[in-house]
Formats: structure tokens, sequence, C-alpha cells
């Protein structure tokens, strides 16, 4: 795997960059939080659970209790600690039954982006918009990039768009992706507010 720079830290984005469990989960706390923390809290939570590398088999069988400690911090992991921590157990417990553990399993042997954007979206906590962006990140910046990766992740596919996390490679584009979302949101606000 390549090296990123999602979150400026290096110690994280050094995760990020070689183990696929991290990644997937950086993009599971990537909801109702900022983009580089939300990308952090691998990093975070392997320092928490005394690792290196993050295993799906060893998150899925946490007591929930001692893995709900660790996301609750402080710092905590994500805004909603509970949830999440609940979330990213349930997501590699669902690794371990289908992908012997293993995260990269999800796109090592996906014959189209279709597939590839299928097998995301059935992860827990993974929505359409979710799934696209991950399949874009996968594109963009692991070279994961079967038949259709494009297609299956929508505009975040776009080569040099500035629409999400897989765009991110550096403070200027994170700061231009921050940009781009605050200009969606607002646009969104307006559309509603002139609605009868």
């Amino acid at each position: 795997m390549p090296p990123v720079r999602i979150t400026q830290d290096d110690a994280a984005d050094e995760l990020l960059g070689r183990d696929p469990l991290a990644l997937v989960l950086g993009m599971l706390f990537d909801q109702q939080f900022p983009m580089e923390r939300a990308f952090a809290g691998p990093r975070l939570l392997a320092d928490r659970l005394g690792v290196d590398t993050l295993t799906a088999a060893g998150i899925a069988d946490a007591d929930p209790d001692r893995l709900l400690t660790c996301f609750q911090g402080p710092p905590a992991v994500h805004r909603y600690p509970g949830s999440m921590a609940a979330r990213a157990q349930a997501l590699c417990r669902l690794l371990v039954e289908r992908y012997d553990g293993r995260a990269d399993g999800l796109w090592s042997d996906a014959p189209d982006g279709a597939t590839l954007l299928r097998r995301i979206g059935e992860l827990p906590g993974f929505g359409a918009q979710k799934a696209k962006i991950l399949v874009a990140l996968l594109g963009k910046q692991y070279g994961v990039t079967p038949p259709g990766w494009r297609e299956a992740a929508g505009s975040y596919g776009e080569e040099g768009s500035r629409r999400s996390v897989a765009d991110i490679t550096g403070p200027e584009s994170l700061a231009e992706v921050r940009a781009a979302k605050q200009a969606a949101k607002k646009a969104a606000k307006d559309a509603a507010g002139t609605r009868p």
C-alpha cells in the first residue's frame, strides 16, 4: 500500500498506508466527525489496544466494555464512541466471517467495480455514499482499480475532483475538499430554504 497523507499526522497516515483494516475503519469513522480526526482514529485505537497493526479477529473478539473504553479516550476515537465501537466490532465480525479477517479481501479478488461497491456497501455503517467514496479512495490512492471502478464510485471517482477523502493528498487538497464540502452543504441548505 502506498504512502498517504490524509490525516496530516505521520503516525496515523503510516498506519493507513500499510494496514487495510485501518483504512476501512477510518472510512467507517468518517461520519459527523472531521475527516482527518476520523482517519486518525485507527492509530489512536491501535495505540490503546497496545498493537502495531489492527486485526479484525482481535476487534471482533474484544470484550465490548474494554473496546468502548478504548473508544472513549480521552480523546475519544469518535464523537459517538459507544455506537462507533459497536459498529467497528460488527464490521470486524463480518470481515472474519466472510473474508478470513482480511479487510483487503473486500477488494483483492473483486472482478469489477460493481462487485467491489456491493461488498463495501454490505459492511455495517456503510451506506451508498460512503461505499462509493471508499471505492474512489481505493482507486485513486491505493491502486485498487478493477474494471469499472470509476463508474462504481460515481462522481467521487472523477479525475481531479475535490469531493471527498479520496482526493486528499496533503494540506492543500484537504483545504480544497473541506471548502467543496462546505459549499455543497450551503447549496443544499439554500435549496431547502427555497422549497414551498
